[in-house]
This record gives C-alpha cells, structure tokens and sequence, in this order.
C-alpha cells in the first residue's frame, strides 16, 4: 500500500532529478508550480539572483473572491492567466517551466496551458 507520504517522497526526489537541470535567470525566469489538495500556487523565480519576481495562488483576495475551492483545474487556469499577467507586467515573456514533479495532467497542464494562452512561452 503507497502512503501519501511515499508519493510526497516520490515527487521530492523527481523535483530534485528536474532541477539539477533547470534553472531560471534574469531574462528567462523559472515558473514553477505547487499545488495541493486545497490551492496551487506559481512563481516567477530568478535562481541566478535568488528572487521571486512574481507569484499568484488561489489564496491571493482578488482571485479567492472567484473561486469558491482552490483544488481544481478551473482555479489553476485563472491562476496560469494571472500569473501570466504578472509576468508580462513585470516584462518577462519567456519562462523555463518547472512542474515541482508533478505529472504533467490535471491541474498542473491546465496552469501551464492557460498561462500559454495568455502570452508566455516555455
């Protein structure tokens, strides 16, 4: 029997494998993705310089106002479109995409499709 645990673990140590290879800088920043059972988080991140350039969650007011749970594919589209929004703002239009080791199904492809959409390219 696999605990949840055991998939956390599993997840960790594919996060670790993925990011020996990649690395956000200051012209192409990393957009990586967190979720769990209740939220999924994105951030914009500068491992050169070590910053978050930006970040969107379903527990940000203006988006949580909308969203009634945070766990679906439908949230992890406003929050693709929203943080691509940030990200255009800040003037980064490429990112280097780092799925946290999650499959790249459900909740996380439909940030990372809708982000597409809204303007980014990795």
């Amino acid at each position: 029997m696999i605990t949840k645990g055991d998939k956390n673990k599993a997840r960790l140590k594919r996060h670790l494998r993925v990011r020996k290879k990649i690395s956000g800088t200051t012209q192409r920043p990393r957009l990586s993705v967190f979720r769990s059972s209740k939220h999924i988080y994105a951030q914009l991140i500068d491992d050169v310089q070590g910053v978050t350039i930006a970040s969107a969650s379903t527990l940000d007011k203006e988006v949580a106002a909308q969203i009634g749970n945070g766990g679906n594919v439908e949230s992890a589209r406003k929050i693709g479109e929203l943080i691509a929004a940030r990200a255009k703002a800040k003037g980064h239009e490429q990112v280097v995409f780092d799925r946290g080791g999650y499959l790249y199904h459900g909740r996380v492809q439909a940030l990372a499709d809708a982000a597409r959409e809204a303007g980014l390219k990795f």
